[in-house]
C-alpha cells in the first residue's frame, strides 16, 4: 500500500536528518537553509505528448532507413543515375573497342595468308604492304581496347564507390532509428509507469482518522544488548464503520548517547499476529494489511524487539500509526505518528534492571504520554522552536532524545500530513 511505503520513508529520514543537524556548531543557528530546488514530475499529458514525439521520431527514422535502402538497390541503379550512366557508357565503349581489336587481329591474319599466296614479285609487294597496314590498324584497335578497358574499370569502381556511401549511409540511419525506437520505449515505459502509480493511488482524498489508533503497551522503558522484548501494537477502530483493510505500522530507531551513531542496525523489530504467527521483518508491516477491523473492533498485533548484543549506551523509540482503505476507494489514517522511547544499555550493564523507579524530574514514567518521547498521542511539534532549540542545545545529554524527536518533528510531521492526501483513481476521481 502507497500510503504505507511513504511513511515508511519519512520514517528513515527522520531519525537520520538530525545527525546532520546536530553536527553542526551553535554559531549556525540563526542561518536559513539554502534554498532547495526539484524538478517537477512530469504529468500524464505530458508523458503521452513525449510519446507522441518519440512515435514521430522513430517513424521518421524508419522511414527514411526504408527510402534509403530502396535507393540503393533502385535509384543508383537508374540508367540516367550519373555514374550508373557513365558506367553503361564505358561498358559499352568497351565491348565496342573489344569488337575493333577482334576484327583488327582477324585482318591482319588474312593479309599475311595474301602475301603467302603471292606468286610474283608485284602480288607481294601489293601484300605485303596490305599486311603492314593491317598490322598498324591491330595496333591501334589493340590500344583503343585497353583505354576503353580503363575508362570502364573506372566507372564500375566510381559507381561502386556511390553504393558503399550509401551502404554507409544506411547504416548510420539504421542506428538513429535504433535510437529513436529505444527512445520510444523508455517515454512509452515512463507514460505506463506513471499510469499505473496513479492507478496504485486510492480514489478520493484520504482523511484524518483519529479514531483508528495504534497503542503499543507492554515497552519497557529499558532494553539491554542481547536480549529480547515482546510487546503488543493493539489497533482499535473506533468509528462506527467497518474498514476492509488496515495496515498498521511500527518502525524502531535509536542513536548513541551522543546523538551522531544511529543505532537502526542493531534493532531488529519483528511481528506477527495470530492470523499470521509467523515472525516476520517490521519493515514489511507497512505493506501489510491484517485484514477488515469492525467498528469498535481491536486487533493485537505482536511485536518483538531484538537488540544486538554490541549495541551502544542510547535512547531508542518505538513509532507507530495506521492505515485503512475500503473497497470502495475510501481511505484515511490516523493522522499522527507516536512514539514509544526508551533507554538502551549496552550488554551487562542493566543497572537498576528495566522498570527501575527513577526521579520524576529525570525521566518520565515508561510509555506515558509525553512531548516529544514515550508515548505521543498528540502530532510531534513542528513548529520553528523546535530547530532553535536544537542549534542552542549543541552536543549534550539531550542529543539523542533531540535526535529522535526533533527529526521526527521535522520530517515526520510533513509525512503525516501524506498520507491523507493518497488519491485513489480506482473510482475515476
Amino acid at each position: 500500500m502507497k500510503i504505507r511505503r511513504v511513511l515508511a520513508t519519512a520514517v528513515a529520514a527522520a531519525v537520520t536528518a538530525p545527525v546532520v543537524l546536530l553536527s553542526s556548531a551553535p554559531a549556525f543557528a540563526d542561518e536559513k537553509p539554502a534554498a532547495q530546488t526539484q524538478k517537477a514530475k512530469p504529468t500524464i499529458e505530458e508523458l503521452k505528448q513525449a510519446v507522441e514525439r518519440a512515435q514521430k521520431e522513430y517513424d521518421a527514422a524508419v522511414i527514411a532507413v526504408n527510402d534509403a535502402v530502396k535507393f540503393l538497390e533502385e535509384g543508383l541503379e537508374e540508367e540516367t543515375y550519373p555514374t550508373k550512366a557513365a558506367l553503361i557508357e564505358a561498358e559499352k565503349a568497351a565491348e565496342d573497342a573489344a569488337k575493333v581489336k577482334d576484327e583488327a587481329d582477324q585482318a591482319v591474319v588474312d593479309a599475311q595468308a595474301e602475301l603467302d599466296a603471292a606468286t610474283t614479285d608485284e602480288d607481294k609487294a601489293a601484300a605485303q604492304t596490305a599486311l603492314d597496314e593491317a598490322e598498324t590498324a591491330a595496333t591501334e584497335a589493340a590500344e583503343a581496347k585497353t583505354a576503353a578497358d580503363t575508362a570502364h574499370t573506372e566507372a564500375r569502381t566510381a559507381h561502386d564507390d556511390e553504393r558503399v556511401a550509401q551502404v554507409r549511409k544506411i547504416d548510420l540511419l539504421q542506428k538513429a532509428r535504433d535510437e529513436a525506437k529505444t527512445k520510444l520505449d523508455d517515454a512509452e515505459k515512463a507514460l505506463s509507469d506513471a499510469e499505473g502509480e496513479e492507478g496504485e493511488e486510492p480514489a478520493g482524498e484520504c482523511v484524518p482518522a483519529p479514531e483508528l489508533t495504534a497503542v503499543v503497551s507492554g515497552l519497557p522503558d529499558k532494553v539491554v544488548g542481547g536480549t529480547t522484548e515482546t510487546f503488543t501494537l493493539r489497533v482499535t477502530n473506533g468509528t462506527g464503520s467497518t474498514m476492509d483493510e488496515v495496515y498498521p505500522f511500527a518502525s524502531a530507531h535509536g542513536f548513541d548517547t551522543k546523538g551522531y551513531k544511529e543505532l537502526d542496525s542493531y534493532l531488529d523489530l519483528e511481528w506477527s499476529t495470530a492470523a499470521n504467527p509467523k515472525w516476520r521483518d517490521a519493515d514489511l508491516l507497512g505493506g501489510a494489511s491484517i485484514g477488515s477491523l469492525k467498528a469498535n473492533a481491536s486487533v493485537d498485533v505482536k511485536l518483538r524487539l531484538k537488540v544486538d548484543a554490541d549495541v551502544l549506551a542510547g535512547q531508542g523509540s518505538v513509532y507507530v500509526t495506521a492505515d485503512y482503505l475500503n473497497d470502495d476507494g475510501t481511505c484515511g489514517g490516523y493522522p499522527d505518528l507516536d512514539d514509544y522511547g526508551f533507554q538502551i544499555l549496552p550488554k551487562g550493564d542493566d543497572a537498576g534492571g528495566p522498570g527501575k523507579p527513577e526521579d520524576p524530574k529525570d525521566k518520565p514514567a515508561p510509555n506515558s504520554p509525553t512531548g516529544q518521547g514515550g508515548t505521543s498521542t498528540t502530532p510531534v511539534n513542528t513548529s520553528s522552536t523546535t530547530t532553535g532549540s536544537l542549534a542552542q542545545t549543541g552536543s549534550n545529554d539531550a542529543l539523542p532524545k533531540i535526535a529522535l524527536a526533533g527529526g521526527a518533528a521535522l520530517v515526520l510531521g510533513a509525512g503525516a500530513v501524506i498520507i491523507t492526501r493518497r488519491r485513489n483513481k480506482s473510482t475515476g476521481a
